[in-house]
């Protein structure tokens, strides 16, 4: 149980930082589509269970030390080199969205310049960073719980405090910044854009962790907690979207009409948050190029991490709108990839069952 939790843990806290952490993602993805966002998230909770738990499997069998060998495995030696690439982009992209993010919740909850939450954010990243993979699994497993509770208790008393009418919530919702034109295509975004974020880490346990029973389980009851916050973000959102349309952190400003005191543990919940995304994002993209854990790799981590930072001061909300839902569709060709690997997979079998 306790390897269960741990690797659940690390499945959710990989995309809970760029996925959830704010509420501006769910807004876009969800919210923003009215009412029917709500069945979005609900698809989310049968698909980040499912394709968690394979990514275990398919990390397990090929022995992944990065996502660069189960990436070629999947798409094909010909398409394989374009989506590495764009992975890596895109996985830095989030990092970058991470620190920018840091920056707008300093700046939001306390008032102090969002360059010292960048700067701050920066430089734990490439403290976790050195640790290795087994510490840094550690790190993540801790932060979630805690993080996972406050969202918890600030959707549930967001949504029951609620009292703007159906009709308004549904026109301020439906008039927000949206990650695309059609609620089921958010929603599939939004699982594809977070698969890419989780995807090396996640190979990288199902080849590296022992107890393959208990990875397989908490990969599973990661993304079924995954799909459960993000319909509880949404249903929370929604329900105050009059107050929160403006907010570059929603999930903050509920914290702060709950309580200040509250306010201020959900900030801390959410830099952690947020730093458990952006260090599996830049770790997964650092052992793309150098062997994990030397002290190439350290080094390299580091000139990444400054390179995240100067590139973070575009604005949390515009980045958000445009990195995500990019990096969305580019995750479909990884996702047609993992389909089509499943039946081929299942076809030999099949095919060896007849032989015998």
């Amino acid at each position: 149980m306790k390897n269960t939790l741990r690797i659940a843990g690390v499945y959710i806290g990989a995309i809970i930082g760029a996925g959830y952490a704010s509420g501006q993602e769910v807004l876009q993805f969800f919210t923003s589509s009215g009412w029917i966002g709500t069945i979005g998230a609900v698809i989310t909770m049968i698909l980040y269970p499912l394709l968690g738990y394979y990514l275990i499997v398919l990390g397990d069998k090929l022995k992944a030390t990065s996502h660069k060998r189960a990436l070629y495995h999947i798409t094909g030696r010909y398409i394989g080199p374009v989506i590495d690439i764009l992975i890596v982009f895109f996985l830095f992209g989030v990092a970058v969205v991470m620190v920018a993010g840091a920056g707008s919740l300093v700046s939001q909850q306390f008032g102090i310049p969002a360059i010292i939450g960048n700067i701050v954010l920066t430089l734990l990243v490439m403290l976790v960073m050195t640790l290795g993979l087994n510490r840094i699994v550690t790190v993540i497993s801790w932060i979630t719980p805690f993080a996972f509770l406050l969202v918890i208790i600030i959707a549930i008393y967001s949504v029951t405090t609620s009292s703007t009418d159906f009709a308004t919530l549904e026109s301020v919702a439906t008039q927000q910044l949206a990650a695309s034109p059609n609620w089921f295509l958010s929603a599939l975004l939004h699982v594809s854009f977070n698969i890419v974020i989780a995807f090396g880490i996640m190979m990288m346990i199902g080849a590296n962790e022992k107890d393959k029973v208990s990875a397989k389980r908490g990969a599973v009851l990661g993304g079924i907690v995954l799909g459960l916050i993000a319909l509880i973000i949404n249903l929370a959102v929604y329900a105050n979207i009059d107050i929160l349309q403006y907010a570059d952190m929603p999930m903050l400003l509920l914290a702060d009409q709950f309580h200040p005191l509250l306010g201020t543990l959900m900030s801390i919940a959410l830099f952690g948050m947020i730093l458990s995304t952006a260090v599996p994002c830049l770790y997964t993209v650092g052992a793309r190029f150098i062997q994990a854990d030397t002290r190439n790799f350290k080094i390299g981590v580091v000139i990444l991490s400054i390179a995240a930072f100067s590139l973070s001061f575009v604005g949390f909300t515009q980045l958000v709108n445009t990195v995500y839902p990019l990096q969305g569709y580019v995750g479909f060709v990884l996702l047609a990839g993992l389909l089509v690997n499943v039946i081929r997979t299942r076809g030999r079998a099949g095919e060896v069952a007849e032989q015998r």
